[in-house]
């Protein structure tokens, strides 16, 4: 494989990665550490992540439980949980929070199975953008005569074939994803 389908290649799996990272932090009725990778506290004057001031485990599948580095931080990474769109009620117990993960609702489950389209559906744009920036540099390095008419088809053919693959890859994500929403 060229150096260019390469190049473009990881710019995929970086936005494939993305959209793992979105999808974990969704919440599918089970407790699962990564539901509150995108959540931010502010302290210290700044926003942090709150994996970063806390340890956070899952004790049974209906809770999860932070163990709170610094007891003036437990009120902030409480109030953050309670304001987040998670739609959760954390308990202070100490410097432990106790984060019960009530079962989803049927309406719920379809407002997340929506957000879960929307986000693969931005996901999609990323990578065929990618792809679309990836034909106009094979075109102008064929038009620059860098590389033949033969190449400038061989290369297009296999960005073409590599974009397919992830977008496969996409919508196998998300298939999976909203297989664990609804079947909880």
């Amino acid at each position: 494989m060229s150096d260019i389908l390469k190049e473009f290649e990881k710019k995929m799996n970086d936005s494939l990665s993305s959209l793992d990272k979105d999808l974990s932090s969704i919440r599918t009725g089970r407790a699962h550490s990564n539901m509150l990778d995108l959540l931010k506290v502010e302290v210290y004057g700044q926003n942090m992540p709150i994996k970063q001031l806390s340890s956070i485990s899952t004790p049974d599948p209906q809770t999860l439980t932070l163990q709170v580095w610094d007891q003036n931080n437990v009120k902030f990474i409480e109030k953050s949980i309670r304001e987040s769109e998670l739609n959760l009620n954390p308990i202070i117990d100490g410097q432990i929070i106790r984060v019960p993960v009530p079962k989803l609702s049927e309406e719920r489950r379809k407002e997340l199975g929506k957000i879960v389209s929307q986000q693969s559906e931005k996901i999609k744009i990323s990578i065929r953008n990618i792809r679309r920036e990836g034909m106009d540099k094979i075109k102008k390095d064929n038009k620059n005569k860098t590389i033949t008419d033969d190449e400038n088809k061989k290369y297009s053919t296999e960005l073409q074939k590599i974009t397919d693959n992830f977008i496969n890859k996409v919508e196998e994500k998300v298939r999976q994803k909203e297989k664990d929403i609804l079947t909880v």
